[in-house]
């Protein structure tokens, strides 16, 4: 708060701040310009039921009135850098109940855009009237190709070369033999009186290099507080569906199963078909999963979910032990968020442990690991 250079008016400006006004704050430090704007905002959303009675003490609120919460968003964004406003934004929605003002255009242009707006606004996607649904796409939009941007070379460039160790095999016939790996892997064997490698392993692919080698599905709960993986999943099933060596099925559930795979190529509409709250039946969305595998040993499922299951429990783990038994690799991830891992049922995540499918969160810029290690068939890199 203070050091040696900081005077007594600057250290009680401070308290100020941090007190936020009212009685017993006891600084006697009066606010003005930027100091008084930026007070009333962080009073609107934090301030106590006294201060917000107080005339000129933080502020009177937000109440439910559009215009004054489209000027303090406004406000936010004026006095505070962007990982601020989000955070306040999120606050203001699970603090003041301001949901509903997000389905009028005018809000929705105003916000300061991040993954968990998106989760929201996909909460409202049902009672979303038309005239706020374009404002909103763009929304969505802008949050998916920032992350896009941030995620897709990156996942596209580990799991090429996942595929490719996978698929390398030490027999090739010579039309299938990769010249620069067998040359790198054999420079022992150079002999400098005939100026030539030895090849005494040959290093290549099979005929199906340039065909589809891995299928992946993704099996995403789209429960109320799954809505950050649902956003980070999609984004990757459309990266996913966007490599022609890997054949990608994404398909949402709570009781009911969707298949949005027809909609990869565009991870808006993906999200925007989705149904975020709901129940969940784990058990159904593995037995649809199931029915749609045919390569079981080059299939990786990835079922994103805090595995509160409102299905039948023995016969979700049976149908785990099977796919599991065939050769299919089973990622079981709790969350796929930058948050950690959020309440999940621990007896469910023991039982998959046990069959060889541990349950673990898993950060975005993880995730392109996570992956590669199951394609490969190696230990999974669980946090």
């Amino acid at each position: 708060m203070g050091g040696a250079d900081v005077s007594d008016g600057e250290r009680l400006r401070r308290w100020r701040m941090v007190l936020g006004g009212g009685e017993g704050e006891g600084t006697g430090c009066a606010l003005s310009g930027a100091d008084a704007g930026m007070d009333a905002a962080l009073g609107a959303l934090y301030g106590g039921d006294a201060g917000r009675k107080r005339a000129g003490e933080r502020s009177a609120g937000l109440g439910g009135s559009a215009p004054r919460v489209a000027r303090w968003l406004g406000d936010i964004r004026t006095y505070f850098p962007t990982s601020v406003v989000q955070v306040m934004q999120r606050d203001a929605i699970q603090r003041l109940g301001l949901s509903a003002l997000l389905l009028e255009p005018e809000m929705l242009e105003a916000v300061e855009p991040d993954v968990h707006l998106v989760g929201t606004l996909l909460s409202l996607n049902k009672a979303m009237p038309e005239t706020t649904r374009e404002t909103a796409r763009a929304v969505v939009r802008k949050v998916v190709e920032q992350l896009e941007k941030r995620l897709a070379s990156r996942t596209r460039a580990t799991l090429t070369g996942a595929l490719d160790r996978s698929a390398r095999i030490g027999r090739p016939r010579h039309a299938d033999i990769d010249w620069d790996r067998t040359i790198r892997a054999n420079l022992k064997n150079y002999l400098p009186e005939y100026r030539t490698v030895v090849p005494e392993r040959l290093v290549g692919y099979g005929r199906a290099a340039r065909a589809v080698k891995k299928e992946v599905v993704l099996c995403i709960d789209q429960s109320g507080s799954m809505a950050a993986s649902v956003v980070y999943a999609s984004v990757f099933g459309a990266v996913l569906a966007s490599m022609r060596s890997i054949a990608t099925r994404l398909v949402v559930f709570d009781t009911a199963v969707v298949d949005l795979t027809d909609q990869l190529d565009d991870p808006v509409d993906v999200l925007f078909g989705t149904q975020l709250g709901g129940g969940t039946d784990i058990n159904r969305a593995l037995a649809y999963c199931q029915s749609k595998i045919t390569r079981p040993a080059d299939t990786v499922v990835v079922l994103i979910s805090d595995l509160y299951e409102g299905g039948i429990r023995d016969e979700m783990l049976k149908r785990v032990a099977a796919m599991k038994a065939a050769g299919v690799e089973f990622v079981t991830l709790l969350a796929l968020s930058d948050e950690g891992a959020p309440a999940y049922d621990r007896d469910h995540a023991a039982a998959l442990a046990a069959l060889g499918a541990p349950a673990f969160a898993c950060t975005p810029d993880l995730f392109p690991e996570v992956m590669a290690a199951a394609l490969e068939k190696r230990p999974l890199p669980v946090p």
